[in-house]
């Protein structure tokens, strides 16, 4: 009797790994550690500005250029960072990035001119572009589309834990030493999370090389430049992405702007507070962490489009109360701005990478492109505003850009959406 051989096993298509398995939960802790990595190194001045301003004499939108310039050279890289990471893969791409941030952050500290630290702090905010332009992609890849968008939401999350931690160290830190070993302690914190990031990242499993797709273009320049230009396009076109990219720029320029000024408006009269103590108003960021996955679960009941134009409403009402001259009601206002803009965030950069059939990275990238940009240039002209007519206005114009912002995706975005709000 002849035995009939057996067909070749086929391996099953990769769908990710499903919320609450091993590979799961490693993904999102690395990513963790990743965003900590990054966004304390990024934002680790803020809490600073106005001891930068005294030491080295300049005013409050000069000093606001140590985080404006990183932001800057961030969403200068995040498209680059893209296209290598389509060829390399994400967990290396971000590695390179991490490691380089690291050691440029190390040496941004001992600058003995305030143009060799903004050199080094745009440089060092370019290395830490890799993270936010791969992480939503590589969630979209690594993890399974029924909870893809609780995973990003959970990522961003933990980036609001890096922001924190980054100021929550360098205040207090600069009261005692000053702040430049407090910029050189955040960098050691960054160094020690890029070392969890790489221990703990799971292999890839659902990247494929540029080289063997089906969309895969020859090597020669002019070939990947309009490759390029047509992945581009295709995301630009889009009246529904268009619409999330202004929401990065204009939500994340106004939140920055609060951040990197109401520190200035606390120190002097008539409130009179001390560093150690408004680097604590970062505590608010809290609230993000919270919202920004709380709205990831409200979006599976009521749809991505509902909860992101009222998270752009919560973050309007919490910046005008930030205009009132009493502390508990500005602190009260911190919180709401806070929860709101990290709900639509989280949404907002976890829809990016569903509403795109291809391109994801590039996708993601155009988000942090104009999200950066909108850090550095609304976050660095809001000190002309504050220093010109003073926080009333600063707050207003805040308020008025969130609520033009959510009347453009209410109309942009269809009313009715699956249960997952992902179309």
């Amino acid at each position: 009797m002849t035995s009939v051989p057996s067909s070749p096993s086929i391996a099953p298509a990769w769908t990710g790994h499903a919320k609450g398995s091993r590979g799961y939960r490693r993904l999102l802790a690395a990513l963790a550690f990743a965003g900590v990595a990054t966004f304390a190194q990024l934002y680790s001045t803020q809490a600073l500005l106005p001891r930068i301003s005294a030491e080295l004499h300049i005013d409050a939108a000069q000093s606001a250029l140590t985080v404006s310039l990183a932001t800057l050279g961030l969403a200068v890289a995040v498209l680059p960072w893209s296209f290598l990471a389509d060829r390399i893969g994400r967990i290396p791409a971000m590695t390179a990035g991490v490691a380089a941030a690291t050691v440029l952050g190390l040496l941004a500290p001992f600058s003995p001119t305030v143009g060799l630290l903004l050199t080094l702090r745009c440089l060092e905010g370019a290395a830490l572009g890799a993270v936010p332009a791969l992480a939503v992609a590589y969630l979209n890849e690594e993890v399974h589309r029924a909870h893809a968008a609780l995973a990003a939401g959970t990522y961003v999350a933990g980036t609001t834990i890096g922001g924190l931690l980054g100021r929550l160290v360098a205040g207090p830190l600069a009261d005692v030493w000053g702040w430049r070993p407090a910029i050189f302690a955040v960098a050691v914190l960054g160094a020690v999370a890029a070392a969890a990031f790489v221990a703990l990242a799971p292999r890839q499993r659902g990247f494929v090389p540029l080289r063997q797709r089906h969309d895969a273009v020859p090597h020669g320049v002019r070939e990947g430049a309009a490759h390029a230009a047509q992945l581009l396009g295709r995301q630009l076109r889009s009246r529904r992405l268009l619409a999330l990219y202004l929401q990065a720029f204009t939500l994340m320029g106004g939140f920055v702007a609060v951040y990197n000024y109401l520190g200035y408006r606390l120190e002097a009269q008539p409130f009179g507070l001390p560093v150690a103590i408004t680097s604590l108003l970062f505590l608010a960021y809290l609230s993000g962490t919270f919202s920004s996955g709380y709205a990831a679960r409200l979006s599976q009941r009521f749809g991505r489009r509902s909860v992101i134009v009222a998270s752009m409403a919560v973050m309007a009402a919490g910046v005008l109360l930030t205009a009132v001259n009493w502390l508990p009601a500005i602190l009260v206002g911190l919180v709401a701005l806070t929860a709101g803009f990290f709900a639509a965030h989280g949404l907002g950069s976890g829809w990016t990478g569903a509403l795109a059939s291809t391109g994801k990275a590039q996708a993601a990238s155009l988000y942090n492109l104009f999200y950066y940009t909108g850090s550095s240039i609304l976050g660095w002209l809001g000190g002309f505003v504050f220093q010109g007519f003073g926080w009333g206005w600063l707050a207003l114009g805040i308020a008025v850009l969130a609520l033009a912002t959510g009347a453009v995706a209410a109309v942009a975005h269809p009313a009715e959406e699956g249960p997952q709000g992902a179309r």
